[in-house]
């Protein structure tokens, strides 16, 4: 059965036709032509193919294209550009948080929604958030020193509400 959804995907609109089984990550992937969101387990255990979807952190693998109707959704391709990088993406960089970049994308994204709910998060609320992702190249202590790096960019005067 197909049916015609509107999302709107880094603040750009898409009229398109789905089938009913077709999870959000593929109809990312191969209708809207965004590669930066990962497959990796495809049963949502691993996190490499979060998207937040109105702010929340969500396994795109495991979501039906048609329940996101009408929802915003945010990839990886569009938390910061080359030229302006979202202070997290910069933090991961500063702080070697990222090995092979597999992970990245989701954890990038799933930090980013943890920043946005609780700005000054302890290292035990970081590792919680992040919890869904998982990292097979690191013992996760430079992505949480990233996380907690970005945090305190964040509140800097200059990024107050710039990157919500």
């Amino acid at each position: 059965m197909k049916k015609n959804i509107s999302l709107k995907v880094n603040g750009k609109q898409y009229s398109l036709e789905v089938d009913a089984k077709d999870m959000l990550l593929h109809v990312i992937r191969e209708k809207i032509g965004l590669t930066g969101t990962k497959e990796g387990c495809g049963t949502g255990e691993c996190g490499a193919c979060t998207v937040l979807l109105d702010g929340t952190p969500v396994n795109s693998c495991l979501y039906l294209a048609i329940r996101a109707d009408g929802k915003e959704i945010l990839t990886i391709e569009g938390l910061g550009t080359p030229a302006h990088l979202h202070p997290l993406q910069q933090a991961f960089i500063d702080n070697a948080g990222v090995q092979c970049g597999f992970c990245a994308p989701g954890m990038l994204l799933s930090a980013k929604a943890l920043l946005d709910k609780n700005p000054n998060p302890t290292e035990h609320e970081i590792r919680v958030g992040i919890a869904g992702n998982i990292c097979r190249c690191s013992g996760y202590v430079k992505i949480v020193k990233s996380v907690k790096q970005a945090a305190a960019e964040l509140q800097q005067p200059e990024h107050e509400g710039s990157y919500k």
